[in-house]
C-alpha cells in the first residue's frame, strides 16, 4: 500500500539519542510510516545523558550514560554547521552501527558514520568537547518540555500533540506501520489521556 495524494500531509518531529535502541527502533517505524501515509519527519537530538546527570544511577548504567555523550554532541554539531536535514541520514549511519552492527560508540565508529553520509570527519572532534552542550541542553529541554520529565528518548510531536515512544520491537512494516501511527495519534490526541503501558517481555530486536 502507497501513501494516498489525497491526504493531508502531516509533519512529525522526532528527538532522538543515537545509543538508545528503543529509539532507533521507533525512528524506523516512522520512516516506514512515510511510505504508507502522508507523513514528513524532521529529526532532533536530544541527550540520556543530559536527562540522567543529576540521576542517582547504577555503576553500569552511568558508565553507559558517560559514553553517551560522545555521539550525541557529534549530532548537535553537525546540525549547528550543515543544519538540521543531515540529521537524518547521520542518525540512520550511526544507528545502523551502533545497533544492527554492534559496533562501540567510539571515534572510529562515528568517522565511518560522518564519512559514509559525506559529512566533514572534523566533527568526531566534538565528542571529547563541551563546546555545544548548552544547545544540546537546550534540544533535550524542547523534547521533555512538551512531555514532561519522568520519560526518555524517543519524543515524537505531532503539531500540538506530543508523547514518548512507542516503545515497539521489532519496528512495524507496511500497513502494519501505519496502523500503529493512526492508534498511537488517536491516543494521544485523546484530552486527558496520559499512559498506556506494560512490561517489556522483549530485547530491542533489529532486522
Amino acid at each position: 500500500m502507497t501513501q494516498s495524494t489525497s491526504q493531508p500531509t502531516t509533519t512529525a518531529d522526532l528527538w532522538f539519542d543515537p545509543v538508545c535502541p528503543w529509539a532507533w527502533l521507533t525512528s524506523r517505524w516512522l520512516l516506514e510510516v512515510k511510505g504508507v501515509r502522508a507523513l514528513e519527519s524532521r529529526f532532533h537530538v536530544m541527550s540520556l545523558a543530559v536527562i540522567n546527570e543529576e540521576r542517582d544511577l547504577p555503576e553500569d548504567y552511568r558508565t553507559g550514560m558517560d559514553r553517551s555523550w560522545g555521539p550525541v554532541r557529534v549530532c548537535i554539531a553537525a546540525a549547528l554547521a550543515h543544519g538540521d536535514e543531515v540529521l537524518a541520514d547521520l542518525y540512520t549511519a550511526l544507528g545502523t552501527r551502533f545497533h544492527n552492527q554492534g559496533l562501540p560508540p567510539e571515534r572510529a565508529t562515528v568517522e565511518a558514520a560522518l564519512a559514509e553520509v559525506g559529512l566533514p570527519l572534523s566533527l568526531a572532534d566534538a565528542m571529547d568537547s563541551d563546546e555545544h552542550d548548552e544547545l544540546l541542553r537546550k534540544s533535550t529541554k524542547m523534547a521533555m518540555d512538551r512531555v514532561g520529565l519522568d520519560v526518555g528518548t524517543p519524543v515524537i510531536a505531532v503539531d500540538d500533540v506530543a508523547f514518548f515512544g512507542p516503545v515497539v520491537t521489532p519496528s512495524p512494516k507496511g500497513e502494519a506501520a501505519g496502523k500503529l501511527w493512526d492508534g498511537v495519534l488517536l491516543v494521544a490526541g485523546t484530552e486527558g489521556f496520559f499512559e498506556l503501558k506494560r512490561t517489556r517481555t522483549s530485547p530491542p530486536i533489529f532486522e
